[in-house]
């Protein structure tokens, strides 16, 4: 896997109640291939392309996803994670819920602009 760079979109999700309707929509619509992820008493999806590379999630609202709004997230890498959820409120944004672990050293936390505009931030 590449590196990812500061500033650009590293992933992107999508979080629903209907999870596995949604994935089939996006596999029939778009011709996407659908993989099982265990979320520990529920599945969420990675969406792949026909080679197997990884495009996408589409996840259930539940857990720590229960209060994500049904948009398409894009998830940006940023340098310091506390740094920019701290410049955000600052410049007028919110911070939504709290910082949450992915993995051993990964972070991520969901923001919104001022305008209203959703982005998860990911270290």
């Amino acid at each position: 896997m590449q590196e990812q760079k500061i500033g650009h979109i590293v992933h992107f999700d999508l979080t629903v109640e209907d999870h596995e309707g949604v994935s089939e929509f996006y596999k029939e619509v778009v011709g996407w291939e659908k993989q099982g992820l265990d979320m520990g008493g529920y599945q969420d999806y990675v969406m792949k392309d026909k080679e197997g590379n990884f495009l996408s999630g589409v996840c259930k609202k539940a857990g720590g996803n229960a209060n994500l709004p049904p948009y398409w997230l894009i998830y940006v890498k940023v340098e310091d994670l506390d740094t920019s959820m701290a410049n955000c409120e600052k410049l007028g944004g919110k911070v939504i819920g709290e910082k949450r672990k992915f993995g051993e050293n990964t972070f991520y936390c969901l923001i919104q602009d001022p305008a209203g505009a959703y982005m998860m931030l990911i270290n």
